[in-house]
């Protein structure tokens, strides 16, 4: 199996006054069941630290996780920012999930906006993917950035997935772990991670 760099969400337990990295056990074995072994990526690493933990795990692509929005943890910010350029250096493929799409979107010039009904609901997708999938997101892209483009939105027209025009990359707003059957879900990531 080929091993895969995944970014972590962060969680901060005030009661024990931590702060933690964390992946989510099912996105771990959603990767494995596509034949893949989710490394997770620690979040207090400068850029000579990350450099050089790439650098050993060698990954054959990048996953940019769900959870935390963009601005609330600036080390998550700058690591998920640093994977993006180490795979667009090495050529890697990269999905972006949910946040991870948010970060892959206004990395490259896209905006954000809140939106309402998307949290912990369902919707149907429109555009080159149909299908009905899991929300759980108070912010969506805005506009689709350049050399991306659009292959799903919801029913009320929110971008909901966007692929690279050039890059083995794509977005999706749905958090794939979460879904009670993987399989659609695990062959498009084959498909997209096949180089």
């Amino acid at each position: 199996m080929k091993l895969v760099a995944v970014s972590q969400r962060v969680d901060t337990l005030r009661e024990r006054d931590e702060t933690r990295d964390a992946l989510d056990h099912r996105l771990v074995i959603f990767l494995k069941l596509a034949g893949f072994i989710g490394v997770p990526v620690p979040n207090t690493l400068n850029d000579d630290g990350l450099s050089t933990f790439l650098s050993r795990l060698s990954p054959y692509a990048v996953v940019l996780s769900g959870g935390n929005n963009i601005g609330e943890c600036s080390l998550r910010d700058f690591t998920e920012r640093f994977l993006l350029k180490y795979a667009a250096h090495n050529q890697l493929p990269v999905l972006g999930i949910c946040r991870g799409m948010q970060m892959m979107a206004c990395s490259a010039g896209a905006r954000l906006h809140a939106v309402k009904g998307h949290v912990a609901t369902r919707h149907n997708l429109i555009g080159k993917i149909r299908r009905e999938v899991n929300s759980y997101h108070s912010f969506s892209v805005l506009d689709c950035p350049p050399e991306f483009h659009v292959i799903a939105r919801s029913e009320d027209e929110n971008i909901e997935a966007i692929r690279h025009d050039d890059r083995p990359w794509e977005g999706w707003m749905w958090h794939p772990e979460r879904e009670k059957e993987f399989s659609d879900d695990i062959q498009r990531l084959k498909s997209l991670f096949s180089k």
